[in-house]
C-alpha cells in the first residue's frame, strides 16, 4: 500500500506524534478521556502530521528534536477537533467504518469534547514559543471556521458556483494542510522565505487536490473502502463540485433534477444523479482538476533541495488523486 510505504519513511516521527497526542490527550475528565480516545484510536490516514513531519524532514533531514512533531501533534488535535464538530452540524452516524462520538455519546458531548482538543492544541502552540507561529495557527482555526459557516450556507443551495465552492474547501481543508507545510518549513528554516512559502503552496495544492478526489469518490467509491456512506455529500444537500458542473453543463431536464436533489438532500435520487453526472462527464471534470492540483503540488517541491523525503512528498502528491479512499 502506497500510504504505508510514504508512512515508514517517517516511522519514527510518526510515533513520537501519537505519542504527544496520547499525552495531551489526558484529562481528569472522564468523558473526554474515553470520548477523545474513541476518535483518535478510530484509525485514518494521519495525512496532516504526516505531511508536516515530512516537509520537515525535507527542509532538513537530519533535524533533531521533537519540536517538528509538536508542531505535527497540533495540526492533528486541530484536525481531530473539526471532525467531531463536522460530525455534529452534518448529523453523521459513521466515520472511518465506525459510529461517529455524536451518535455515540450525543451532539453536546462532541461539541464540548472538541472544544477541549481545540484549547489542547493552543496550550501547545504555546510551548512552540514563537509568535510567528501562533499567527499562523490563530488564522488558520478562524479560516477553517469560516469555511464551516460558509459550507452551512450553502447547504441545499443549487445556485452555488465553482469559484465559491473552491473557497469554501480552501477554508475548509486546503488551509489546515498549507499550515502544516508553511510552519515546518518556518521551524527548519525560519528566515528562508523562498522555501517556506514553496511549503505552503505544496501545502495548498495539496488539500485541494485531496478535497476534490473525496468529491468524486463521495459517488464513485465503495462504502466498506472509503468508511462511509456513498452520497452522504447528496443527502447532506451539499454541492460538491460534480453537481455543480453538472448543473452547469447538463440539459434543462437534467439539471432541475440535480438542483431538485440539491434541495431536498434526496439520497435516493442518487442514480439519478450519478446519470446526469457522468452524462456531463463531471466526475471525469473533478478528477482532472484534482490531478492538476496534484501537479502544482509537484511543481512547488521543486523549489526544496533532492532527498528522499522531497520524493515521498510527490508521492503524497499522487496517492492523493489515485487512492480509492
Amino acid at each position: 500500500m502506497q500510504i504505508a510505504r510514504i508512512r515508514d519513511r517517517v516511522g519514527g516521527d510518526m510515533a513520537a506524534v501519537d505519542h504527544i497526542v496520547q499525552n495531551r490527550l489526558r484529562s481528569d475528565v472522564a468523558l473526554i478521556n474515553q470520548l477523545g480516545s474513541y476518535i483518535i484510536g478510530g484509525g485514518g490516514k494521519r495525512l496532516r502530521p504526516m505531511v508536516t513531519v515530512l516537509m520537515a524532514r525535507a527542509m532538513d533531514r537530519e533535524l533533531a528534536g521533537d519540536r517538528h512533531a509538536l508542531l505535527a501533534a497540533t495540526v492533528e488535535l486541530i484536525h481531530t477537533a473539526t471532525l467531531l464538530h463536522d460530525d455534529v452540524v452534518d448529523e453523521s452516524v459513521v466515520r472511518r467504518g465506525r459510529e461517529t462520538a455524536n451518535h455515540l455519546w450525543g451532539n453536546e458531548a462532541s461539541v464540548l469534547v472538541g472544544d477541549f482538543l481545540y484549547t489542547r492544541a493552543f496550550e501547545m502552540m504555546v510551548e512552540l514559543d514563537d509568535m510567528a507561529t501562533m499567527a499562523v495557527f490563530s488564522r488558520t482555526t478562524n479560516r477553517i471556521a469560516e469555511g464551516e459557516v460558509m459550507q452551512l450556507m450553502h447547504v441545499h443551495d443549487p445556485e452555488v458556483t465553482e469559484a465559491r465552492y473552491r473557497e469554501v474547501i480552501y477554508r475548509k481543508t486546503a488551509v489546515l494542510f498549507e499550515a502544516g507545510c508553511q510552519l515546518a518549513a518556518m521551524l527548519v528554516t525560519p528566515g528562508n522565505r523562498d522555501l517556506v512559502a514553496a511549503a505552503a503552496d505544496y501545502g495548498r495544492h495539496l488539500g485541494t487536490a485531496f478535497q476534490l478526489a473525496d468529491d468524486v469518490l463521495d459517488y464513485e467509491g465503495d462504502a466498506d473502502t472509503i468508511g462511509k456512506n456513498l452520497g452522504d455529500d447528496l443527502a447532506e444537500g451539499k454541492p460538491t463540485l460534480p453537481l455543480i458542473h453538472g448543473i452547469e453543463h447538463a440539459d434543462p431536464d437534467r439539471a432541475e433534477r440535480l438542483r431538485e436533489a440539491i434541495r431536498k438532500g434526496d439520497r435516493g435520487a442518487m442514480e439519478t444523479v450519478r446519470e446526469a453526472i457522468a452524462h456531463t462527464g463531471s466526475i471525469a471534470y473533478t478528477r482532472d482538476l484534482a490531478k492538476q492540483e496534484a501537479g502544482l503540488a509537484e511543481k512547488a517541491l521543486e523549489a526544496l533541495p533532492s532527498s528522499d523525503f522531497r520524493e515521498a512528498l510527490g508521492e503524497l502528491a499522487r496517492f492523493s488523486v489515485g487512492r480509492n479512499y
